[in-house]
């Protein structure tokens, strides 16, 4: 199947973007590494009038400003797998992008695209919110900044608002005694993720106690989510064990209400929540503690 007519337009800068999307109203609809809207569009199960082709619009790289990595919305896959800085200072989006798709997705996707699908198994989506990301959002009225965890609204939707354009996602830097992991189940390489999980802890100072910790979860909803904060509450004060792990991941995993479909049912992702949140939690904390497998 090929898609229905539409007209292309492309544009070399953010503002030009926003303007046309004004101008296109409704039916235009943006267009960066397309490795999710192409389908769809053969699919049809999108059926724009208007391409917006955005990639002229953005040729930066990502950079350190403070505690904070600012990553422009067109940075591809790969570069997040490969560019220093993001190794250096964002290790957990690093290591969760090879994960994504296969090479030719990692070529030509991007981290704004990603965001703006809200792929409820989306690897950088979920480490997205587990690091309390933040996406700045351009219209014709200017700049926004929306947090991450108040973009993702439903399969497919966020709360971008007709005419705006992610054009940055902002990420707090990762210092010493913090420590991340990401795990996830798929039936074979390159697939959509059964269940995903991402994890963060930062320990106390002084001691190696757990001072903070989040979880997020792909795959078990109809957006990325995250364990709620009285979940993870039972780790913070304390040096976690393996049974403590086992019963904060349970409890996790109880709060889950995944559905059933033609790759998993509910219960199997369930069962998947509670064994990859032991996983990520524990490989967390080691990581926090200075700890590699």
């Amino acid at each position: 199947m090929v898609s229905a007519p539409f007209d292309y337009v492309a544009v070399h800068s953010y503002d030009d973007a926003v303007q046309q999307l004004a101008h296109f109203g409704d039916e235009a609809v943006i267009i960066a590494g397309g490795q999710s809207l192409v389908p769809m569009l053969n699919l049809r199960l999108a059926r724009p009038s208007v391409l917006i082709d955005i990639n002229g619009a953005d040729l930066r790289e990502p950079v350190i400003e403070g505690e904070v990595l600012r990553l422009p919305a067109m940075t591809r896959h790969r570069i997040l797998m490969e560019h220093p800085l993001v190794r250096q200072y964002c290790p957990l989006l690093a290591d969760a992008v090879r994960h994504v798709g296969n090479v030719r997705v990692r070529n030509r996707g991007t981290i704004g695209g990603s965001l703006a699908h809200a792929d409820p198994t989306g690897e950088i989506s979920s480490c997205a919110l587990v690091l309390d990301a933040q996406a700045v959002v351009r219209s014709p009225d200017g700049e926004r900044i929306v947090p991450v965890r108040e973009l993702f609204v439903t399969y497919l939707t966020t709360a971008l608002e007709h005419p705006e354009v992610i054009t940055d996602v902002l990420v707090r830097v990762t210092r010493p005694r913090q420590g991340w992991s990401f795990h996830e189940m798929v039936r074979r390489t390159s697939d959509f993720a059964i269940v995903a999980v991402a994890a963060w802890i930062r320990l106390d100072e002084r001691a190696d106690v757990v001072a903070a910790a989040h979880v997020a979860l792909a795959g078990v909803a109809g957006r990325v989510v995250l364990a709620a904060p009285e979940l993870v509450a039972e780790l913070i004060g304390i040096a976690p064990d393996e049974v403590t792990l086992a019963h904060v991941a349970a409890g996790i995993a109880r709060s889950a209400d995944p559905s059933s479909d033609v790759h998993a049912s509910g219960d199997y992702r369930r069962r998947l929540v509670q064994v990859l949140s032991a996983r990520a939690l524990r490989d967390a904390f080691d990581k926090a503690r200075g700890e590699t497998a």
